[in-house]
Formats: structure tokens, sequence, C-alpha cells
């Protein structure tokens, strides 16, 4: 099965050999000013939904827009060693946040695979994963501490707090 990957975030991302897309805010620009009670309702409304929805989360998801169940693991950077962990199952068309904390480097690396094993992205960066669920600190001698190495691909953020990266079929 070969991917397309889209990226979303504040900032135009793109990587060689895969689609890549920016998402940005707009502003009404030009627009009519509006009356004093439809601001105060405004910002009442921003208020309230900010003391129900909890304070804004940084957070990187991967978006499944495939037909298949995908298994997904992540790897990155954390103080002074590389660390890995998995495994999220991601069904057709949903999303799941693989890293709820702020980024800690610019660089995440992605993992994915089918429910029967087959890899589904051609990654560069080998690092190492398990057959479960896992946590694995470093990336070297995957065989010898007892893991299986996996290729991962890098994914750059571009130092955003938020980032989606969406896996989908490409088109025949």
């Amino acid at each position: 099965m070969v991917l397309a990957i889209t990226f979303r975030s504040l900032k135009f991302a793109p990587l060689s050999n895969y689609t890549a897309r920016g998402d940005f805010s707009q502003s009404n620009k030009g627009g009519s000013r509006m009356v004093t009670g439809a601001r105060a309702f405004g910002v009442a409304f921003v208020a309230i939904w900010s003391l129900v929805a909890g304070p804004l989360r940084a957070e990187f998801a991967v978006c499944n827009q495939t037909f298949d169940v995908i298994n997904v693991a992540v790897g990155q950077s954390e103080e002074d060693t590389f660390v890995t962990r998995g495994w999220w199952t991601v069904g057709p068309n949903q999303c799941a946040n693989v890293i709820r904390d702020p980024l800690p480097a610019r660089y995440v690396y992605i993992f994915a695979k089918d429910v029967f094993g087959k890899e589904i992205l051609n990654g560069t960066d080998e690092m190492c994963i398990s057959t479960r669920k896992f946590t694995i600190r470093g990336e070297t001698d995957c065989l010898l501490r007892g893991y299986l190495p996996a290729r991962f691909i890098e994914v750059d953020t571009q130092r955003t707090e938020r980032w989606t990266l969406f896996l989908a079929p490409t088109p025949s």
C-alpha cells in the first residue's frame, strides 16, 4: 500500500516525496463593524469556552485517511536520549494524539503498519520497536536489547505547538 502524507500546522511544511499542505487561519479583513452587543457576546463566549474547554495543549496527531486500521509508533528526542513509544491503533478516518505535551524538538519520527504487520511508510531512520505496547530509550542495538528495528519517517514540525500528520492512500 502506498500512502500520501499530508501535514497540517500553522506553517507550510514541505517534505520531499510526500504531499504537504499548510493549514492557515484567515482573518475577516475589510468586514463590517460589529455592534457592541455582538462584540460583548463574542468576548463572553470565548471566556466561557476557555473555562469549559480548559487550557490549550500542544499536540502531535496522526490521522488515518485510509480504509485500513493502522498501528502507529512515535519517536522523539527527550533530554539527552532518543525515546520511541507505541502503539496507537487508528481506525479509518480517525485521528490519535500520539504526543500530548509540548513538542520538545523540531523533528518527530513516525512508524506505521497495518494490522497484518505490513509497513505502510517508507522511512529511513532506524529505531527500536516492540510487538507489544512499549517505551524504549535509545535507538541503537535493537536486536541485542530484545527489540525489533524499524524504519521511521522524519516529520519536520517547524517548531510549532500543534501538528497533524495525515496518512492517505495515493490516487491511482
